[in-house]
C-alpha cells in the first residue's frame, strides 16, 4: 500500500478535525476514505489526540493487519484502553497478525484468563512461538527478539538459501541478512543478502559465509544490545542461547524503540521521574517514594548552605553588595555541573568505558570548564567595575565565579561515576548530589573569597 508520509502538523491538526467531526455525525464511509492512505504510525499518532469514543470508533474500522501495525506504534496506556474493551475475537486477530516479539508485548499485558484464551486461538506456530518468548524479561535481547527470520545449514547452496526467503516472504517482513546453521542448530555464520545474490547458485553457504558473527545471548541486556548494534552498524543482530543455538534476531527498528525508551528512562530518572502514565492505582504514593529520598538529599544540602551563609553573616552585613551575586554565582555553578553530569552520564549509558576515556573526559570537562569561567568572569568583571567602580571586588566576583564553575565541572564529572561505582543509578542520584555539593562548596568558595578580600582591604 502507498501511504502517505509527508504529513506535517498543520495537516494532522486538520484530519484531526475532520475525523473528530465525522466520527460525531458517524459517517463510516468518509472516515474510511480518510484514514486508507494514512501511516499506522500517524493514524497512531492521530488516535492520541482523539476522545475515547472517536478513537474507538476509529480503530474499529481497521482491518485486523493494519489494525496490528497501529497497536505497536501507540503508547502503553493508549494501547491499554482500546484492548480494555476489545472483543476477543477481534484482539485475537490483531495479535495473530503480529510478528512474534510485538504479539508477546501484547499478550504479557493481558490477564491471565484472556491471555490464555487469545494464545488458544491463534495460529499453533505462533503459539508456539510466543510462549517461548513470554518467559524472558521484556527489557533483555530475549524479550525484544523476533523468532521470524531466515536460516539454512552450512552445507546447503545459495540456490537452497534463496528458495529457504521465498517459502518465508510471508513469515520474515524485512530480510538483512540469512544465518548459517550446523546440523544442532548452533549459529556458525552469516551471509548478507547481497552476497547471496551475487554468489553463484550452486557455491554452498559455508564458502561465501562470513564466520565472524557478531551476535547476542537471550539474557543480555536491552540497552547493551543497542550499543552493539550501534557500535558495529548493524542492521540485525541474532540472539542464540546458552549453547550458541541461533534462537531469533534483533532488528535495527526494535533498537530504535529501545534507545528512545532508554533515553527517555535516563531524562526522567534525572529529574526524579518515573513513568507517572502508567502508575495508575497509587500512583502519587509511588512517585512520592520514588522521589523523596532524592529530595531529602538535597533539603539536607541546602540547610548546610544555610549555616555556611550563617557563618559568614559577618562578611555579608559588612559587603551587602556580595548578596546581589549569590544566585548569579549558583546558578552559574549549577548549569556547568549539569552540563558536565549530563556528558558523563551519557557515556556511562552508552558503555563509553576504560580508565584512559574516564580520565580524558574529566580532563576536557576541566579544560572547558576553566574556558568558560574565564570568559563570563571577564563579562561579570565588567559589568561590575561598570555598576559600582571598584576593581578588587570586581576580581573577587570573577575568581569566585571561575572558581566555582571549574569545581562544579570537576563534581559533574566525577559523581556520576562514583555513584555507578557504588551501584547507584547515575541517571537519577547526579542531580540531587551536583546541586546540593554545588551549592554548599560554591557558598563556601564565593564568600570564603570574599572574607580573604575584606580583611586584606581593613
Amino acid at each position: 500500500m502507498n501511504y502517505r508520509l509527508d504529513m506535517d502538523i498543520q495537516d494532522r491538526k486538520e484530519i484531526i478535525d475532520n475525523i473528530s467531526f465525522l466520527a460525531q455525525k458517524q459517517d463510516i464511509p468518509k472516515l474510511k476514505n480518510i484514514i486508507i492512505d494514512i501511516h499506522p504510525a500517524d493514524l497512531a499518532d492521530i488516535m492520541r489526540e482523539l476522545d475515547d469514543t472517536e478513537r474507538d470508533l476509529l480503530f474499529s474500522l481497521l482491518d485486523p493487519e493494519t489494525a496490528s501495525d497501529v497497536v505497536v506504534e501507540l503508547d502503553e496506556v493508549t494501547r491499554d484502553h482500546l484492548i480494555q474493551d476489545m472483543e476477543e475475537k477481534r484482539l485475537t486477530e490483531i495479535v495473530d497478525e503480529m510478528d512474534s516479539n510485538d504479539a508477546t508485548d501484547v499478550v504479557a499485558d493481558l490477564p491471565d484468563e484472556l491471555a490464555q484464551k487469545v494464545l488458544s486461538q491463534i495460529d499453533s506456530k505462533d503459539r508456539a512461538e510466543v510462549e517461548k518468548l513470554i518467559v524472558h524479561d521484556e527489557e533483555t535481547a530475549g524479550g525484544i527478539m523476533a523468532m521470524e527470520f531466515v536460516a539454512v545449514q552450512e552445507d546447503q547452496t545459495v540456490d537452497d538459501a534463496i528458495q529457504e526467503i521465498r517459502q518465508k516472504a510471508q513469515e520474515v517482513e524485512d530480510v538483512y541478512n540469512v544465518y548459517a546453521i550446523d546440523r544442532d542448530g548452533k549459529l556458525v555464520g552469516v551471509v548478507s543478502l547481497k552476497k547471496l545474490l551475487l554468489s553463484n547458485p550452486r557455491m554452498h553457504i559455508h564458502d561465501i559465509m562470513n564466520t565472524d558473527v557478531i551476535s547476542v545471548t537471550v539474557e543480555e541486556d536491552q540497552e547493551h544490545v543497542a550499543n552493539i548494534v550501534r557500535k558495529y552498524d548493524l542492521v540485525s543482530v541474532p540472539v542464540v542461547d546458552n549453547q550458541n543455538r541461533l534462537v531469533g534476531r534483533i532488528t535495527v527498528d526494535d533498537i530504535v524503540d529501545v534507545l528512545q525508551e532508554e533515553a527517555t528512562e535516563d531524562l526522567q530518572r534525572m529529574a526524579g521521574i518515573v513513568d507517572e502514565e502508567v502508575l495508575q492505582e497509587t500512583s502519587a504514593l509511588r512517585i512520592s517514594r520514588f522521589r523523596l529520598p532524592w529530595l531529602l538529599v538535597a533539603f539536607v544540602g541546602e540547610n548546610i548552605s544555610a549555616l555556611v551563609m550563617h557563618h559568614f553573616q559577618a562578611t555579608i552585613n559588612q559587603i551587602l553588595a556580595m548578596a546581589f551575586f549569590i544566585p548569579l554565582i549558583m546558578a552559574m555553578g549549577g548549569n556547568s555541573g549539569s552540563q558536565s553530569a549530563m556528558i558523563v552520564v551519557r557515556s556511562i549509558a552508552l558503555a563509553e568505558g576504560g580508565t584512559s576515556n574516564t580520565l580524558e573526559r574529566i580532563l576536557r570537562e576541566l579544560r572547558v570548564a576553566l574556558l568558560n569561567g574565564i570568559i563570563i568572569g571577564l563579562l561579570l568583571f565588567g559589568i561590575t567595575q561598570f555598576w559600582m567602580n571598584d576593581p578588587f571586588f570586581g576580581l573577587l566576583i570573577a575568581f569566585a565565579l571561575l572558581f566555582v564553575i571549574v569545581n562544579a565541572a570537576i563534581l559533574g564529572s566525577l559523581v556520576p561515576y562514583i555513584l555507578n561505582r557504588l551501584h547507584f543509578d547515575p541517571a537519577i542520584a547526579t542531580g540531587p548530589f551536583i546541586s546540593t555539593a554545588n551549592d554548599v562548596l560554591g557558598l563556601f568558595i564565593y564568600l570564603g573569597l570574599a572574607t580573604i578580600y575584606m580583611n586584606w582591604a581593613h
